[in-house]
């Protein structure tokens, strides 16, 4: 029996596919479960969507093919040119609609009040952004009364396992005091991480009610590999297994899925 793969470090895990092949099966793991997740969260009708995640997920396209109007806010850093929608394999485009502009996805001046039914801010977009109170004011604000939001941020664990592997002593023993933990990472970025409450009472102030908060997959990236490494055709069954996992308000996880609603 071949023997088990190490446990990725913690670093590796930060982003997505890219940090080399080690992780690729772990990833398509992980983006097979964010499709999954965000096709059971998005609105069974047509709906007009938001999706602020910046260009760096493929949420936008999945929501138009589903029918849905969407306006994607894309990062004005990707180099990456804007890309038409898909078709769906019958010759046709997907019967929703995808428009996109390149914007700051801090703020949404050009999103009117209570005009969107639904926003999505994927692939750790408030983590990104670390004045994380005015992004989720600004998404409470373009929210008609009964829309939603899905988002997902960096767990706290995951940015003490950081801190740790950085040799960051000091400021690991900060964390339990602290109210705002940002991550350093080598390139001179930061990441805003949080823990479950954290996460809920940030949204509350907005005026937004959880409706449940999960880790984004609880399965660890070395089962993973190990699984799909052996039996390539176990993916969907590895999925299954993730999203008939109980909902937890824990911090486990390398990231954080949360749902909300704007009540008034």
């Amino acid at each position: 029996m071949p023997a088990r793969p190490p446990e990725p470090s913690i670093a590796s895990l930060r982003n997505t596919p890219g940090d080399g092949e080690s992780l690729s099966l772990y990833w398509a793991f992980y983006w097979a479960v964010a499709a999954a997740q965000l096709a059971r969260w998005l609105p069974r009708r047509p709906a007009r969507i938001l999706d602020m995640s910046g260009g760096h997920a493929h949420s936008a396209a999945q929501a138009a093919a589903a029918g849905h109007t969407v306006l994607e806010v894309r990062d004005p850093s990707l180099a990456a040119p804007p890309v038409p929608l898909a078709s769906n394999g019958n010759g046709h485009h997907p019967p929703g609609t995808l428009h996109q502009v390149i914007a700051d996805t801090a703020a949404l001046p050009f999103v009117a009040d209570g005009s969107i039914d639904a926003v999505i801010a994927e692939d750790r977009t408030l983590s990104r952004h670390l004045a994380t109170e005015v992004t989720v004011a600004e998404i409470s604000r373009v929210l008609r009364p009964g829309g939603r939001v899905l988002l997902s941020v960096d767990s706290l664990t995951f940015g003490m396992a950081v801190l740790a592997e950085q040799n960051r002593w000091a400021h690991l023993s900060d964390v339990p005091s602290a109210e705002v933990v940002l991550i350093p990472w080598q390139d001179g970025t930061m990441s805003r991480c949080f823990w479950a409450d954290q996460l809920r009472e940030l949204l509350t102030e907005a005026g937004l009610e959880v409706e449940w908060i999960r880790p984004r997959t609880i399965i660890s990236p070395s089962t993973v590999q190990h699984v799909l490494s052996d039996a390539p055709r176990d993916l969907p069954r590895l999925v299954r297994a993730e999203l008939t996992a109980p909902l937890r308000d824990e911090a486990l996880g390398i990231h954080l899925l949360a749902s909300a609603v704007r009540t008034t």
